[in-house]
């Protein structure tokens, strides 16, 4: 029994010092760019929304059902699936954001999307941090553009 038990604990010990190898914040690990991933019920129309009415580009699309768009080295991913309805009614209700974008000239951003009639869900204000205003895409995303003070 206590052979077995040293054992164990040698291999917690050698497994214990592995990843904290692993885990060295020392590493040379560069992070290039952040793609959150967007479930959306319809590609081609998200594909619009995103290159016509905020100038992203189309990065790539692999067949039907995924793609990506970026945006000064903002990416998304989209692929289709069906986002739930609860989730998406929960978090406008909440105004919780999917995506803050960091913008310079956030005033003028906000009349060009008011004239692309993009659906605003949070008019442009002030905030302690900033001005800001959230935007919906056509799945219910919420998505924020904030320039900070």
């Amino acid at each position: 029994m206590q052979m077995v038990m040293y054992c164990s604990l040698a291999v917690l010990i050698i497994n214990s010092i592995t990843f904290k190898k692993a885990m060295n914040t020392n590493s040379q690990l560069k992070i290039k760019k952040m793609s959150p991933q967007f479930l959306v019920t319809d590609i081609d129309r998200s594909i619009e929304f995103y290159t016509k009415k905020l100038g992203f580009e189309l990065e790539f699309r692999y067949e039907d059902f995924y793609a990506g768009i970026i945006k000064n080295n903002c990416a998304i991913n989209l692929k289709c699936g069906k986002p739930t309805i609860e989730e998406r009614k929960s978090k406008r209700e909440n105004e919780d954001l999917d995506i803050v974008f960091s913008v310079e000239g956030v005033e003028d951003l906000y009349e060009e999307l008011v004239s692309r009639s993009v659906e605003i869900i949070q008019p442009l204000c002030d905030r302690p941090y900033g001005r800001e205003f959230y935007i919906a895409d056509p799945d219910g995303y919420i998505l924020a553009f904030l320039e900070q003070a």
